[in-house]
């Protein structure tokens, strides 16, 4: 096993700031606690990960989901691409930097494991999200210029991106493609998928149908 290190980028959980495409059919408080949830969930997965260091670059201020032994850093730049360039650069110490978002509760050890032995006998590694975009991005030397430009939050994101790891003349491995809370129509689905964790939970305490 190799050693990597692991970003989680994230939003603080509070209402009207994270998760918002989930209202409706969710009240903001309920969003935010569908926020936490995955957050918590995301970062149990991370803490059972044979990462070297755990950072969550963070938009806001940490709260009592912060696990013990996971460092924060500040999000700068502007736009998401350049959030995610600085992420990578300010959290490379020597070792490859995977990152993930706090959108896929369902990740685990397991899969973080894997994504930081694939970047032994790869450049970088990319899991895909079904929306079109991806969830995890590692990265044996990050260089910001492999996100700078790039366009976000659209159905082609992800292509685009795995185009310009690609480009560069990267060896990429793919991870599992795997699905991001966005709407209520998501929230169930990965709430299916780990049905034990915080997540899961949640989404039990406060479900709401989809809008038609």
């Amino acid at each position: 096993m190799s050693a990597f290190d692991v970003v989680v980028i994230a939003k603080e959980p509070r209402p009207r700031y994270a998760k918002t495409r989930l209202t409706p059919p969710y009240t903001p408080g309920e969003a935010a606690a569908l926020a936490e949830a995955a957050l918590t969930d995301t970062l149990a997965a991370v803490a059972g990960s044979p990462a070297a260091v755990r950072t969550v670059c963070l938009a806001g201020r940490p709260g009592p989901w912060l696990p013990a032994g996971v460092r924060v850093t500040g999000q700068r730049g502007d736009g998401l691409a350049e959030r995610l360039a600085h992420a990578f650069d300010d959290a490379h110490a020597g070792r490859p930097v995977v990152l993930i978002g706090m959108d896929t509760p369902q990740v685990t050890p397991g899969l973080l494991a894997a994504a930081g032995d694939a970047l032994r006998t790869h450049d970088a590694v990319f899991g895909p999200a079904t929306d079109g975009g991806f969830w995890l991005l590692g990265l044996r030397e990050p260089d910001p210029a492999l996100l700078r430009g790039v366009p976000m939050s659209r159905a082609d994101t992800g292509a685009r991106q795995l185009a310009r790891l690609r480009g560069a003349g990267l060896a990429v491995a793919k991870a599992p493609e795997l699905t991001d809370v966005d709407t209520a129509a998501d929230a169930a689905l990965v709430a299916a998928q780990a049905p034990g964790g915080a997540f899961a939970a949640a989404f039990h305490r406060y479900r709401r149908e989809a809008p038609a």
